[in-house]
C-alpha cells in the first residue's frame, strides 16, 4: 500500500479535478492518497510521495513540504513548458502505477538553505529554496546596495536592482533572464548573479557548493527577499541573508525521457546544425 499526496494549483480547475480523479484512482486500488496545501500544508511522515499537478511554480512550493521527510515529488504539468514537471496529465495514471510498482527512478537536485537576519541580530526561520533567493530593490528608480561575503571573506559591494544566488536547477529561472550561466542541474554550484548591475563589475559568479554567501543590505534604501518567485521579508538596511548548499537534496521522481537538454532545445528553438 502506498501513500500519496497531491498539491495542486489553487486556481486551475483543470489541476483540481485531475487529483480528484486519481485520489479517486488510488483509492479504489487500495492505496491511500491526501490533498495538502502546496504553501502551508502538513505532508505526514508516512507519506511514500508527493505529487505537485501545476506548473513549476506549483512544484517548487511544494517541494518546501517534501524537503524535509526526504520525500521524492513527482510534477505534473498543467499550462505551459516546464523545466522541473516530469508527465502530461493523461500520462498520470500510468505513472502513479508505476511508482506503486517501484518503476521509477529518483533524480536529487541541490538546493539552497536561506537565513535572513535583521538588523538586530535577530534571526528567522531558515528556508529552502530549489531555484534562488533574490535580494531585490523596493523604489523604482533606484539601485539596492548589497555587500557580499563568501565564507567570511569580504568580496564585493554591488549596485543593482537585484542581486541573486541561484542553484544549478534555478540557472534556467531568473538567473537566465538576468544572463547568468545555464549550468547542468545535475551539478552542485552556486551562481551569483547581479540584475542589471550600475557598476564595471557586472559578471554572475559560479561558486563551490561548500562556499557560503552572505548578503549585506546596506544604507540608504531596504530591500525585499525573494525565494523561488515568493517575496518573504524585508530586508531594512543592516539585515543580512545568508546562501548555503542545503544538506539534504530535493528528491524528484523520474521515468526516463526528461531530457534537459532537450527541454532546453525546445525551449529556445534551437535548429539542428
Amino acid at each position: 500500500m502506498a501513500v500519496v499526496a497531491f498539491a495542486s494549483h489553487p486556481e486551475r480547475s483543470e489541476a483540481q479535478t485531475l487529483v480528484e480523479h486519481s485520489v479517486t484512482w488510488l483509492e479504489e486500488r487500495g492505496h491511500v492518497a491526501r490533498v495538502v496545501d502546496g504553501d502551508h500544508g502538513a505532508l505526514g511522515q508516512d507519506a511514500d510521495l508527493l505529487v505537485s499537478v501545476g506548473g513549476d511554480g506549483t512544484l517548487l512550493r511544494a517541494v518546501s513540504l517534501a524537503a524535509g521527510e526526504g520525500v521524492p515529488v513527482l510534477g505534473v504539468k498543467i499550462g505551459r513548458l516546464g523545466y522541473l514537471t516530469q508527465v502530461e496529465p493523461g500520462d498520470l495514471p500510468g505513472a502513479l502505477e508505476r511508482f506503486v510498482d517501484g518503476d521509477y527512478g529518483i533524480e536529487e537536485r541541490m538546493a539552497l538553505t536561506v537565513v535572513a537576519t535583521g538588523p538586530g541580530g535577530e534571526e528567522a526561520k531558515a528556508r529552502l529554496a530549489l531555484n534562488e533567493a533574490v535580494i531585490e530593490k523596493t523604489v523604482p528608480g533606484h539601485t539596492v546596495r548589497v555587500a557580499s561575503s563568501i565564507d567570511e571573506r569580504a568580496f564585493v559591494t554591488f549596485a543593482a536592482d537585484a542581486l541573486l544566488v541561484a542553484t544549478p536547477t534555478g540557472s534556467t529561472a531568473y538567473n537566465l533572464s538576468a544572463r547568468g550561466p545555464i549550468v547542468s542541474p545535475r551539478l552542485r554550484a552556486l551562481v551569483m548573479t547581479p540584475v542589471s548591475p550600475h557598476m564595471l563589475f557586472d559578471r554572475p559568479l559560479v561558486l563551490d557548493p561548500s562556499e557560503r554567501v552572505r548578503l549585506d543590505v546596506l544604507e540608504p534604501r531596504p530591500a525585499v527577499l525573494v525565494l523561488d518567485g515568493v517575496s518573504v521579508a524585508t530586508l531594512e538596511p543592516g539585515s543580512s541573508v545568508t546562501c548555503a548548499a542545503a544538506d539534504a537534496p530535493v528528491r524528484l521522481v523520474t521515468f526516463g525521457g526528461h531530457d534537459f537538454h532537450a527541454i532546453l532545445r525546445a525551449k529556445f528553438h534551437l535548429a539542428d546544425r
